[in-house]
């Protein structure tokens, strides 16, 4: 792509602004600083390494009412799974198993933490 865009979209939309110039030209607590961390999509080089993106969705994203006990004995396994669960909580993923906990669970951690 030209100009080392993705999708035709600017490179500080697709997670290409280097730290160091939004700490020099866009100070901590400033609209700027604030609206392109939004726009910097989050680290997720940790779902590589995960036991789920070997397994598949259908454990982790059941049908309503469908047991979710599959999807926690592989979280259990899972050596990234203290990173999925905060991934989880920080992103408010209301949807799946995430880190070993169902969306009530982490609901309620929600819940708890306010």
């Amino acid at each position: 792509m030209p100009g080392g865009a993705v999708s035709g979209r600017p490179e500080a939309l697709n997670g290409g602004v280097d730290p160091a110039l939004i700490e020099r030209f866009s100070p901590p607590g400033t609209i700027l600083h604030m609206l392109i961390e939004t726009i910097t999509p989050p680290d997720l080089e940790w779902q590589d390494e995960a036991l789920c993106a070997q397994t598949g969705g259908d454990f982790f994203f059941p049908e309503p009412g469908s047991s979710v006990r599959e999807a926690k004995r592989i979280c259990g396994l899972c050596p990234i799974r203290s990173a999925c669960l905060e991934f989880a909580l920080d992103n408010d993923e209301r949807f799946g198993v995430w880190g070993g906990l169902s969306e009530k669970e982490r609901l309620a951690i929600r819940r708890t933490s306010r």
